[in-house]
């Protein structure tokens, strides 16, 4: 039998902090909305968000620097329009509270992309996003933007669920891709400086994208902002095409979407990829995608074994190309 304890522990924090939230994070919120019945959009450890109105509050995960927060949420509240811009205080202008150990942030609230309607997936106006938000100045002091720490803490749960269980179906499969990478693409050492100067999200995907209905009509992106500052830093812009990258890789999606997102992402000048139509851009996205189908891989063997199933159909394709890489002998330069 699995020992959850742990991770049970977890979320019965995390759903405390769901009791909480409301009352922390009231003063970050528009008047309109401070008595609005909260309604819970995620409770997990790793974060807690609820919508009150025509907002939403975060509780942002346990351990949180709260110095490399800050200086994320100025980048959202800047002048670029590609990032959500948090929620000020009326009275004292702040975008951030500390409350009994949490630190809440507060959005206003949008249209997610519906996952029943792939067909109207928001792939061009990802892309275009993208590009303007690598083509923004990062702040001075900003942090390194943190793909590769979550492709880190994904193995280590792999791992500490083989420890605990001995052994995981697929895990081995899962490790051996994920030798193949540099150890900068694993979260272990430094990334390189290619590419550096603009802002980079992280993890970007369309679960981080929200439509505005307040956006003007003439808005370049429909409406579309990007969400989920966490992860937002400097570093390699290849980096926020890589899930996208992955799922094609995998087969999860179709060409004409991924061409459609890169298609968009060259069009709007995006410096992660070489400009030239016919230029392969897997010369630039190789690695960055090969680290999200690790990442992808190593959190679906985790969560199927939490619920006591075997992997799903996403699941396994993940794992199956974790095996592709790992049989491939690619030397992660």
């Amino acid at each position: 039998m699995l020992d959850f304890s742990a991770m049970d522990h977890a979320l019965r924090s995390s759903s405390r902090t769901a009791g909480l939230l409301p009352e922390a994070g009231r003063a970050l919120l528009p008047a309109a909305d401070r008595g609005a019945t909260p309604v819970v959009l995620a409770d997990r450890p790793d974060g807690t968000v609820l919508r009150l109105g025509g907002s939403v509050l975060k509780a942002h995960a346990p351990g949180t620097d709260r110095r490399a927060l800050e200086l994320r949420l100025r980048a959202a509240a800047g002048p670029q329009p590609v990032l959500l811009a948090p929620h000020r205080a009326e009275d004292t202008g702040r975008m951030l509270l500390e409350v009994d150990g949490m630190l809440v942030t507060a959005w206003p609230a949008g249209e997610p992309v519906d996952p029943q309607a792939p067909q109207r997936a928001p792939w061009e106006q990802a892309g275009a996003l993208a590009a303007r938000l690598h083509a923004t100045p990062a702040l001075p002091g900003l942090p390194p933007m943190g793909g590769p720490a979550k492709v880190a803490a994904a193995l280590r749960r792999l791992s500490d669920l083989a420890r605990a269980t001995g052994g995981v179906p697929g895990a081995d499969r899962v490790r051996v891709a994920a030798a193949t990478l540099p150890p900068w693409a694993r979260g272990v050492a430094p990334a390189p400086e290619r590419g550096r100067g603009g802002l980079v999200h992280g993890d970007l995907h369309l679960g981080q994208l929200v439509r505005l209905p307040s956006a003007a009509a003439d808005d370049p992106y429909a409406g579309w902002r990007l969400i989920d500052v966490d992860d937002l830093g400097v570093g390699d812009p290849a980096w926020d095409l890589a899930r996208p990258a992955a799922w094609y890789a995998a087969g999860l999606l179709p060409l004409e979407p991924w061409q459609a997102f890169l298609g968009a992402y060259r069009a709007a000048g995006g410096r992660a990829l070489p400009q030239d139509a016919g230029a392969d851009p897997w010369t630039v996205l190789d690695v960055p995608a090969r680290a999200l189908v690790v990442q992808l891989a190593a959190l679906g063997l985790v969560r199927a074994a939490r619920e006591g199933r075997p992997p799903d159909e996403v699941e396994q394709l993940m794992v199956a190309a974790c095996a592709r890489i790992g049989g491939a002998g690619q030397d992660g330069r």
